[in-house]
């Protein structure tokens, strides 16, 4: 007797359908990577090359060479203080910033006063000026009172583009911290003042957090404002010295002296965004969902 085989079960189109679209997403993530990282690629690559092979297409140095990131600390670059600068100015940026904005924010967050809404859209759009239009009065001004070539004629413009950003980003946070947390503290006897030092200032922590780290790249990357502020070597911060080199005869172009100077530059900024990735993305995605 011959057995009769069951027809085989049809193919489910919308299980098939939904992995063509996970492999078009993969897909899309891969080359968006892909063409983030390859100038990053291309900039490490180039400073381990020896200065006769700057213009090799090889995809990897043959040999490598540290000859480039010996020329960034060259005493005659003087990268080392311009290092130093770019860590003075961002740093001391990011604290101010951090100051000013936690106030600001939990101000606009908690108090009620007319045009609260207006005061923080005024906030904003002050951070859609280009920066290169207060680059004229700025200049202006810093050299009518003796600053130029000082710290903060270059901190004071960069905290005039980063609390703009804190303010906002802080405020957006602390709305969703519950104020019943706050009433339950002053219940408990604290002042209003202890109720934020202890009770929303460590809940708020994630938030301020990425703030500050948003801060010090923006800070650590700013470059049209230290060129203008600052025609003193030894205060020029590290993204001018970069584009200040020069080669061997002072008429080439030393591509491999920039390339080490911005790997140097660049990997502590990828080492704290890794090390701290988790505590950014908690920062950005708090209060997203109720």
């Amino acid at each position: 007797m011959t057995a009769v085989r069951a027809p085989k079960a049809a193919a489910n189109p919308g299980a098939s359908r939904e992995a063509w679209r996970r492999r078009l997403l993969y897909a899309g993530v891969a080359l968006v990577t892909g063409y983030c990282l390859v100038p990053f690629y291309w900039m490490i690559v180039s400073a381990f090359r020896r200065p006769t092979d700057q213009f090799d297409n090889t995809p990897l140095p043959a040999p490598f060479s540290m000859d480039n990131f010996s020329a960034v600390f060259d005493p005659d670059n003087g990268f080392g203080r311009s290092l130093l600068n770019s860590v003075i100015v961002a740093g001391v940026t990011t604290v101010l910033t951090l100051i000013v904005g936690v106030f600001t924010a939990y101000a606009l967050a908690r108090l009620t006063f007319p045009f609260k809404n207006a005061v923080l859209g005024i906030i904003i759009a002050t951070s859609m000026f280009p920066g290169i239009s207060q680059i004229v009065p700025l200049l202006k001004l810093f050299t009518d009172i003796e600053w130029m070539n000082t710290y903060q004629a270059m901190i004071v413009p960069s905290l005039g583009f980063a609390l703009p950003l804190a303010v906002w980003n802080l405020t957006v946070f602390f709305r969703q911290l519950p104020f019943e947390l706050e009433q339950a503290a002053m219940v408990d006897g604290c002042s209003r003042g202890m109720a934020f030092r202890k009770i929303i200032i460590p809940l708020a922590a994630p938030g301020v957090f990425t703030t500050a780290i948003i801060t010090f790249i923006a800070a650590w990357n700013e470059f049209i404002i230290a060129l203008t502020m600052v025609n003193r070597k030894e205060m020029q911060t590290a993204t001018v010295a970069i584009s200040k080199f020069t080669g061997s005869a002072n008429f080439d172009q030393p591509f491999g002296t920039q390339m080490a100077a911005g790997v140097i530059v660049t990997v502590p900024l990828v080492i704290v965004v890794l090390v701290f990735q988790r505590r950014i993305i908690a920062g950005l995605t708090a209060g997203g969902v109720k």
